[in-house]
C-alpha cells in the first residue's frame, strides 16, 4: 500500500482558501497524480487543503473523505518562547545540542505544555486505527501486515498535522521532522507499506517533497520557515 501525502496548495489563510496561484498549484499536482493509481483520496476538514484535494478527485472522477483529526494543528502554551511555533523550536532543539535519539522531545521545555504536543499524540493514535482499517497494525516499531491487497491513497494535509503524522509512522521526533524535513506547496511525499499478509513490515520513504509540477511557477519553492522573530 501506497499513502501519497499532499500539502494544500497556496493558501489565502484568512479565507481558508486557495489564491489564484495556489490553484493553479492544486491543478499541476492532480496532472501530476493522474498516473499514481489512486484508488482513495482522503482531506483534512480545512478549506484550504479540501479545495486543493478536489482538483485530483474531480480529474480522477473519485469521492473525497474528510478525516478530522488531521485539520492544521495549532501550537502555544504559557511561557513557551516564539508562541510555541514547532518549526522554530525544533531548530533551536537542534541548535542547543538536544539528543533527539536519547531525550524525550515531548518533556522539553519547549513542548512539556505546548498544545502542539497534544495535536502529535492524538494524530498519531488516529493514523494507527486509520491504518488498522486498511489492513496494518501497529506494534511497537512494526506494522504487521493482514492485508494481501495493493492499493495507493492520496491523504492532502497541511505542514504541521503531515508532520505529525510522518513523524509517527517513521518513528522520527515531530520537532525533528520540522526542523530537517520541511516541504513546499502541493509537495508530494510517498510511503511504501509493503504488502506481506502476516509479516512485520516497516513503511519505506518512496519520495519525498517532490515539486517538479510547481518549478517554475510564480510563487517559487516555499518550505516551512523558522521564524525571525517572535511569533
Amino acid at each position: 500500500m501506497r499513502i501519497i501525502f499532499v500539502r494544500h496548495g497556496e493558501p489565502n489563510y484568512a479565507l481558508d482558501c486557495l489564491t489564484e496561484e495556489g490553484k493553479r498549484q492544486a491543478a499541476a499536482a492532480a496532472r501530476r497524480l493522474r498516473k499514481e493509481g489512486i484508488t482513495e483520496i482522503y482531506t483534512s476538514p480545512c478549506g484550504r487543503a479540501a479545495e486543493t484535494a478536489s482538483y485530483t478527485a474531480r480529474l480522477l472522477n473519485l469521492p473525497v473523505t474528510t478525516l478530522d483529526y488531521m485539520h492544521e494543528i495549532a501550537w502555544g502554551g504559557e511561557g513557551i518562547p516564539w508562541d510555541g511555533h514547532p518549526w522554530t523550536l525544533g531548530d533551536l532543539m537542534l541548535q542547543e545540542g538536544f539528543d533527539f535519539q536519547g531525550g524525550d522531545w515531548r518533556k522539553h521545555p519547549y513542548f512539556d505544555g505546548n498544545i502542539a504536543t497534544e495535536y502529535e499524540e492524538r494524530i498519531g493514535r488516529e493514523i494507527d486505527a486509520f491504518l488498522a482499517g486498511q489492513g496494518y497494525r501497529h506494534e511497537g516499531l512494526r506494522y504487521l501486515c493482514e492485508t494481501d491487497r495493493e492499493k495507493t491513497i492520496a491523504l492532502f494535509s497541511h505542514g504541521g498535522s503531515g508532520a505529525c503524522a510522518l513523524g509517527h509512522l517513521m518513528q522520527l521526533p515531530f520537532p525533528y521532522v520540522c526542523s530537517v524535513m520541511p516541504y513546499d506547496f502541493t509537495s508530494i511525499i510517498i510511503l511504501n507499506f509493503p504488502v506481506r499478509k502476516g509479516k512485520w513490515v516497516f513503511p519505506r520513504l518512496e519520495l519525498f517533497n517532490d515539486i517538479a509540477h510547481i518549478q517554475g511557477s510564480a510563487a517559487g519553492p516555499v518550505l516551512q520557515q523558522v521564524s525571525e522573530k517572535p511569533v
